[in-house]
Formats: C-alpha cells, structure tokens, sequence
C-alpha cells in the first residue's frame, strides 16, 4: 500500500485545493505557524500579570520596583546605536545586559532568602564583572572600574582583619542588605 505524500494531501484537502500548489503550501506553512505560535503568544500573556498580587509584602513590592528599574535600564543600555565596528558594537549592548545581570544579582541578595539562590546571585555578580572586563580588554579598552562587588570585601582596617578569615567578608553596605 502506498502512502500518500504531503503534496497530494495538500492538493485534496481544504477549501484552498484550487490554488498553485506553491501557493497552497506556503499558505499551509503559514497556518502551521499560526496554529502553534499563537498558544504560545497567549500563555505568554497570561504568565505575567499586568498588576502585582493586592497581597504582596512591601518587600515584594519593593523587590519587583527595582527589579523593573533594573530590566529598563538594562534595555536602554542595549539599544545602542551602530558605530561600524562590529567587535565595539557587540561590547556596548554586551556591557548593559551583563551589568543588568549584576543589578538583578544585587536585588536577589537584597531581598531573597534561598541561599542557594544569594549565592548564585554572588556568583553572577563575579562572573558578568569579569565579563565585563574582559570584553573591554579585548577592544583595547581598559578595565578601569575597580569598585569591588557588593559580595567582595572593600578597603578593610587590620582590626576587622583579625576576626574575619581571608575571603569570608561580605560588603554589605552597598545597599544589598537591609
């Protein structure tokens, strides 16, 4: 027995049959696009609501704020206008995603409480910070900022360096604790 082939049921079935078989395959083509991206589209709305829950805590609600913040300043910093080098546009829309990573980072460490979380957030502050500079080496550019990561210690007094072991400080007073 033969099996029909995907031309000869295009061609039998639909109201469409009469049309160019092209035509009528592309016409096919588009409605298998329609039929599975518009579920897609629609769930995706309905994963997000437009407003916050009435029950959110303030620290929610200050959460999702600067979790806004952060997203907008993040999209501004990537619609970078093209300057004809290929290597320096690629690090100006780079830089504002992974610093938008970072600023995430440090609201994840400001208001979450799963440690396995706060301490990926640690990681990614680390990470994207030496992508950072990494990238701008690379375009010849220097890595100047030297300001250490909310999770890395700060300028520290030989004092405080007796009750601390090496690596186990933690700079909160960047804001990432309230």
């Amino acid at each position: 027995m033969r099996q029909p082939s995907f031309r000869s049921v295009a061609t039998t079935l639909g109201p469409f049959r009469f049309l160019k078989p092209g035509f009528r395959t592309t016409l096919f083509g588009a409605r298998l696009l329609i039929a599975f991206a518009l579920p897609s589209v629609t769930f995706a709305h309905e994963a997000h609501p437009a407003q916050e829950p009435a029950a959110a805590s303030a620290d929610e609600r200050a959460f999702l704020k600067e979790n806004e913040a952060a997203m907008a300043k993040m999209m501004d910093g990537m619609a970078a206008k093209p300057t004809g080098d290929i290597d320096r546009d690629f690090v100006a829309m780079m830089n504002p995603h992974h610093q938008g990573a970072i600023d995430m980072a440090v609201i994840e460490l400001r208001y979450g409480k799963n440690e396995q979380l706060r301490r990926i957030a640690q990681e990614i502050i680390v990470d994207q910070m030496q992508e950072i500079a990494a990238m701008k080496l690379a375009i010849g550019e220097p890595a100047t900022d030297t300001t250490p990561a909310p999770t890395q210690p700060g300028p520290t007094s030989a004092a405080s360096e007796q009750h601390h072991p090496q690596g186990m400080h933690m700079d909160m007073s960047a804001g990432t604790k309230k």
